[in-house]
């Protein structure tokens, strides 16, 4: 068992490095590309699996619902038995899952398919920490800000190359062509990437998994479900109280018991709580974009306000916002070294809410969405790449994939409520054309003035984030060693 760091002596652009980070951030695409590949068959999905509307639904509520359960505990178990290890068997659990899906004719199998894609949710939180263990600390920062932009490329580039598959083949290819991406990725981890030495040892805490996991469950049905049942239903109801007070009593253990899955005292720092409530925020406002954008380019032009697309062309539109995530990056770190990851994700806050800002004028004609989501995706883009910093700049080594993975559920959950909330906003305001409702022009400015909000409130929260000498002084107290603890508040751009 290892508390320190275990970072090679080779030079930061040494081959090795770089096959360790392109092979990361490929890994972190393939389980993005997962998250939007069934987007384009959603509405064929009653046909294709001889099922209802209501029932298809939940061949992407079971990947939120696994994604939101393995997030957490697989980053822990990362820890303490091997964050390489636990990489490569969420990679297999893609796998698994993809070829499940192709296989599948019927709901169920497709349902089992989805949820074991979901399982391998914590690929890129885990990426993050193997670089924080294997690679030279001038390298951290770069590298750290492209695998978290990996998750906006693999989303932006899944959804054109999805539609496309769609359109011209049968829908069991776009499975097909997951598990050999999933396949490649995983022969390239186990050939190229170390296992990490940092450990954290100890026994998992399987009471505090099956307490999170039935509290994060029960509010995340409740959230995506409640418009379907009604939120004054008891279903609802009954599942935000089983929520609350699982959490509650999941909190009260998790602060009595030695080995806890969350060290829940390490998360009341102000830079980790701080850093995941700003995730939340932000979280909602990326998702904002995502819902109105598709839906204004696909409503007919007859409603003055639709453009009438396709969903290829809607995913040829939001393509460029992925690449210029993947351009943000070394700005991104340029910025975090020289200033800090508070300056960064502040920057990122202003970004995205001046692009949904620019949205609630500009919306009427292709390039007008191209533009404002290539500004959302630069301003995602900074935050994103300044998270883990933030993060890992007050961790101690041998938490750092729990830490992470806790990250992104915060992320996840900021998404489903934007789901959630939009969805009641655009289904209360509607207009009528013919028989049919839709959703009305004011309805989509109002989810972008939200989508604003959601990133003036993560500026706010940002702004409560001690400064780089008070960042680094906390730091210290929770890292083992004098010289790791120099080295991570360096590598995170919290030293002064």
């Amino acid at each position: 068992m290892s508390d320190t760091l275990a970072r090679p002596a080779d030079a930061g652009g040494s081959p090795r490095s770089n096959a360790v980070v392109a092979v990361l951030a490929l890994a972190g695409i393939v389980v993005s590309l997962m998250q939007t590949l069934v987007i384009p068959i959603v509405p064929e999905l009653p046909k294709l699996l001889h099922a209802s509307a209501s029932d298809t639904i939940w061949a992407v509520t079971a990947t939120l619902l696994a994604a939101s359960v393995a997030t957490p505990v697989v980053g822990r178990l990362g820890d303490m038995f091997g964050k390489r290890r636990l990489l490569l068997v969420s990679i297999v659990l893609l796998v698994a899952g993809s070829v499940v899906c192709a296989l599948s004719d019927s709901l169920a199998p497709m349902i089992i398919g989805r949820t074991l894609q979901g399982l391998a949710a914590a690929v890129v939180p885990l990426g993050i920490s193997i670089m924080r263990d294997v690679l030279p600390k001038e390298r951290l920062t770069s590298s750290i800000a492209l695998m978290s932009a990996s998750l906006g490329v693999g989303g932006a580039l899944g959804l054109p190359t999805a539609a496309f598959i769609a359109d011209r083949f049968d829908w069991h290819i776009l499975f097909w062509t997951s598990a050999a991406l999933g396949a490649v990725a995983f022969a390239l981890v186990l050939t190229l990437v170390p296992e990490s030495k940092v450990r954290a040892g100890g026994r998992f805490d399987l009471i505090g998994a099956i307490g999170l996991s039935t509290a994060l469950v029960s509010l995340l049905l409740a959230v995506s479900k409640g418009s379907t049942w009604g939120w004054t239903s008891g279903t609802t109801l009954g599942l935000f109280a089983t929520a609350v007070v699982v959490l509650l009593a999941w909190g009260a253990y998790e602060l009595r018991t030695s080995q806890p899955l969350v060290d829940l005292r390490t998360l009341a720092r102000r830079q980790v709580l701080f850093t995941n409530l700003a995730s939340v925020a932000f979280g909602f406002s990326m998702f904002a974009m995502s819902l109105v954008l598709p839906q204004l380019l696909q409503l007919p032009t007859q409603t003055g306000y639709g453009l009438g697309k396709s969903m290829l062309t809607v995913g040829l539109v939001l393509a460029p916002q992925g690449l210029v995530m993947m351009a943000m990056a070394p700005v991104s770190a340029a910025i975090t070294k020289a200033k800090g990851p508070k300056i960064t994700l502040m920057i990122g806050a202003v970004i995205v809410a001046a692009g949904y800002s620019l949205n609630i004028v500009l919306m009427s004609e292709v390039w007008h969405l191209i533009l404002v989501s290539c500004i959302i995706g630069a301003g995602v883009g900074f935050a994103y790449g300044a998270m883990p910093a933030l993060i890992m700049g007050a961790v101690p080594a041998t938490e750092t994939a729990a830490a992470n993975s806790l990250n992104t559920l915060m992320r996840s959950i900021g998404t489903s409520f934007a789901s959630a909330l939009a969805g009641v906003i655009l289904a209360q305001m509607t207009t009528t054309f013919g028989t049919t409702a839709l959703p009305s022009e004011n309805g989509f400015k109002t989810v972008m003035a939200i989508g604003a909000g959601a990133a003036v409130l993560a500026f706010v929260l940002a702004s409560f984030l001690p400064g780089r000498r008070t960042a680094a002084a906390q730091a210290a107290p929770v890292t083992a060693g004098q010289d790791e603890r120099a080295e991570i508040a360096e590598a995170s751009g919290a030293k002064a």
